[in-house]
């Protein structure tokens, strides 16, 4: 087939074939740059963002267009258009055309888009067409005076046969074929090794782009890809690790087919730079001819070209279906199978909706175009058929056109950043299917505007699922250590007066106490050289300030309620278990030497033991009665369950034993400090100042808290009785209440004969139905009433001696004590 059939002027049309690794891209941009206008055909989306940006540095944003499905980029005058081979617009003039990885010809599902660029797309002066060497006898076949260059590959590419993940080189790319398989592998490569860049067809550019520079950068040292880097994504890899070697080809699993496999293979090295291939995972070492036949670059040639008739007939619905049919009748060519277009096209054609409205020669054009509407999301055929309608159905309306009502609720659908990684990457697989339809003017009201959005809401949605697959599969400390090696040992590093760690002038991060934080940085290598040398810096501090912490006297440690442990004002640990008087802590960070670090622990712990004996004295003297056998009888059983509960008891649940208890047991505990009130039992010295700040701190763990006044509903399941003790309260039913506020209803109660006034109510806090029910449930039988509170001796010359005066309860007048007789009556 010669270049007269395509309706052009004969161009110079040359094949630059050849494995990877050969300059034939770089090539074609070069040649295209050398004449007034050129345009280049790419395989995926991804390469084309990456060609553009290569041309606009070197000609300026207002000389290069971009166009592709769901994106244009369309200046004024461009000279220069980089495209995906499905959206060339061929029926632009140019001087030069190339298309590239035109082995694709070969291709099930695309080929025919490649093939019909084969025969039909020419450039005035210039054509060129870039692939494997596997494409040769086929091209020259088809085409009149090719002329056919070979070019070999610039460096060797070997096997090295089967590792396992954990031993692969740095510098590796591990190739998978689900998104699944892809996840699992970089989740186990971020656990073993530091982290892993995830490269997938379906990423947008920008988020692409974002993964390679975690990659290009040196921040990791592994990339997990699909076999979309087969197709001239270019990346400083030195080793290409297969972890299977079936894929599902869009119809079938199968086999990877040997031309395949040297296609991805082949990104193993760079420039002058060897590489290597291999197998990894569960995938079986390849066959020795297999391995010769990849090295070599040794590939059976294509046999035929799939094909498919661009002379469509529009005149009715089964014209249109037989000129799908038609034949090419050229040796090399074949009818493709049915592409996705194809089969909506069937499927439609036999919807009664559809048949009567596109009877026309312009309504059955529009369906086409509908039906041309590709599947980004990946759904099922009905679910695309629907959608493909609604729009064919919009454009043969009354509007002509989808509006904006059609448009702005799938927007707003996908108009959120919330989500995981499989969630963002459903919603810009949608955001790419609104792109497509705003890229098509004749189909969208608003057009420009909706190209606006969508492209603002991609770049967000990228930004952020780069910034969840960073977060999932790339442990920037472990990444920073395993490159220790490759950080210069000369860098000035050095740790301020107030923490803050400079290295090479530079601020990266702060030593606060024991515990050192990184600042976050740049992906740059050199941004993560710094930060291990700040910790090359830090650690002799660590190490020294251990030290010191170890052999500090008690006055420099402190202790919160939220468990945290402080030395020198500065939190060096926290409470991780233990009892009060045997706690357990856990030091902050992870610099220093393990026997320095446990030394610092038992040190921490070792306060923090002395400090609960100070500060909780009498649950310690309580407990240490229990345990010598000083408490015995029901003394010593109560005291048990008053340790148990954490120093609060409702008074109910030993209600039987108070009542035994004689007068001389009652004081004894009352020695040991223990209040026997309406409601509970307790010891208050543990719900004061420091008592109550070291109870707390060994219930931080829980998250549920208290409130500070009033009632508080409690939750499901209810808390410990330690935590309500550490809080000083009680839990009475659904609700939990401070011991003080129970005593003091109870107070006030008694002083006015169950008629509470609406000033008690006031002052205790609590209205009247939450009064009524506390009372209901806690209601004191005579054998419940508290204890005589001590006499206070008040200094007569205190300001409060008048108020105790008027406060004092009324004594009742005292009887005359009669004189007993003697003897009988006189």
């Amino acid at each position: 087939m010669s270049d007269r059939g395509t309706g052009l002027a004969p161009s110079r049309v040359t094949a630059i074939l050849g494995p990877t690794n050969t300059g034939k891209t770089h090539l074609a941009v070069e040649r295209m740059l050398g004449h007034a206008s050129g345009m280049i055909g790419l395989p995926l989306r991804l390469l084309a963002r990456e060609i553009y940006d290569r041309i606009v540095a070197r000609r300026g944003a207002s000389n290069v267009a971009l166009v592709t499905g769901e994106e244009k980029i369309i200046p004024t005058r461009p000279h220069y258009w980089v495209c995906t081979v499905e959206a060339m617009p061929l029926e632009r003039t140019v001087e030069f055309l190339a298309v590239d990885e035109i082995q694709l010809i070969a291709d099930p599902e695309r080929g025919h888009v490649f093939t019909q660029r084969l025969l039909h797309a020419r450039g005035r002066e210039e054509t060129m067409f870039l692939g494997a060497g596997t494409a040769a006898p086929l091209i020259r076949s088809l085409i009149d005076n090719v002329e056919i260059v070979s070019r070999d590959r610039l460096s060797t590419l070997s096997y090295a046969g089967s590792k396992k993940l954990t031993r692969l080189p740095r510098r590796s790319a591990i190739v998978a074929f689900s998104t699944d398989q892809v996840y699992a592998i970089a989740e186990l490569i971020r656990r073993q090794r530091g982290g892993a860049a995830v490269v997938m067809g379906s990423l947008s550019p920008r988020t692409r782009n974002a993964q390679v520079e975690l990659f290009q950068s040196g921040e990791v040292d592994f990339l997990v890809a699909t076999d979309a880097i087969g197709m001239g994504l270019n990346m400083d890899v030195d080793h290409v690790a297969f972890a299977g070697l079936r894929k599902f080809d869009g119809r079938r699993t199968r086999w990877l087919h040997a031309h395949e496999i040297g296609q991805i293979a082949g990104r193993a090295g760079r420039h002058l730079r060897d590489g290597t291939f291999g197998v990894t995972g569960e995938a079986l070492e390849l066959d020795p001819d297999l391995v010769e036949q990849v090295v070599e670059h040794r590939f059976d040639p294509l046999e035929a070209a799939e094909w498919r008739n661009a002379r469509l007939d529009f005149d009715t619905l089964p014209d249109l279906l037989r000129s799908l049919t038609v034949t090419p009748g050229v040796h090399g060519l074949k009818l493709t199978e049915p592409a996705l277009d194809e089969t909506l096209l069937r499927r439609l054609s036999k919807d009664e909706d559809v048949a009567r409205v596109g009877r026309s020669r312009g309504a059955i054009m529009r369906l086409w175009e509908a039906c041309q509407l590709p599947d980004f999301q990946k759904t099922t055929l009905d679910e695309h058929g629907r959608l493909a309608k609604e729009i064919f159905q919009a454009l043969t309306g009354k509007r002509g056109r989808l509006t904006d009502d059609w448009t702005a609720p799938r927007f707003a659908e996908l108009d959120r950043d919330d989500g995981q990684i499989d969630q963002l990457s459903a919603r810009l697989s949608g955001v790419r299917t609104l792109s497509y339809i705003a890229n098509r003017p004749d189909w969208l009201d608003n057009a420009q505007g909706w190209r606006e959005k969508t492209k603002a809401l991609e770049e967000r949605l990228s930004d952020v699922l780069h910034e969840r697959l960073t977060a999932r599969f790339v442990d920037r400390r472990t990444t920073a250590l395993m490159q220790a090696l490759n950080v210069r040992g000369d860098a000035i590093a050095e740790v301020a007066d107030d923490g803050e760690v400079i290295v090479e002038g530079h601020a990266v991060g702060t030593l606060s106490g024991i515990d050192f934080r990184i600042d976050k940085g740049s992906s740059a290598l050199e941004d993560r050289a710094l930060r291990h040398a700040a910790r090359q810096a830090v650690t002799p501090e660590i190490a020294k300030r251990l030290g010191k912490l170890a052999a500090d006297p008690d006055e420099a440690f402190s202790v919160l309620p939220d468990g945290a442990v402080l030395w020198q004002g500065v939190q060096a640990g926290r409470i991780i278990g233990g009892e009060p008087f045997s706690p357990r802590v856990r030091l902050l960070g992870d610099l220093g030497a393990v026997a320095a670090r446990e030394r610092a622990e038992r040190r921490l712990e070792a306060w923090l033991a002395s400090e609960a004996g100070r500060a909780l004295r009498p649950l310690r003297r309580l407990k240490g009665a229990v345990e010598n056998g000083t408490l015995k009888g029901l003394p010593r059983g109560l005291a048990f369950r008053l340790l148990e509960a954490g120093g609060v008891l409702p008074r109910r649940e030993v209600e039987r034993d108070l009542a035994a208890l004689s007068q001389a047991e009652r004081r004894t505990l009352k020695e040991f400090g223990v209040r026997l009130g309406a409601y509970a039992v307790w010891l208050p010295a543990l719900l004061k100042g420091r008592g109550r700040t070291v109870m707390q701190a060994f219930v931080a763990g829980e998250p549920w808290r208290p409130r500070e006044t009033g009632l508080t509903v409690l939750p499901n399941p209810a808390p410990s009785a330690r935590l309500l003790s550490a809080f000083g309260h009680l839990a009475v039913g659904r609700v939990s209440v401070s011991v003080d506020l129970l005593e003091a209803l109870a107070e006030r109660n008694a002083k006015a004969k169950g008629r509470l006034s609406d000033e008690d109510l006031a002052a205790l806090g609590v209205k009247r139905d939450e009064a009524a029910m506390l009372l209901g449930r806690l209601k004191p039988t005579r054998a419940q009433r508290p204890d005589k509170p001590a006499k206070i001796k008040v200094d007569e010359a205190s300001p409060f001696a008048a108020l105790a005066a008027l406060t004092a309860p009324a004594q009742p007048a005292a009887k005359p004590r009669r004189r007993r007789q003697r003897g009988g009556a006189r």
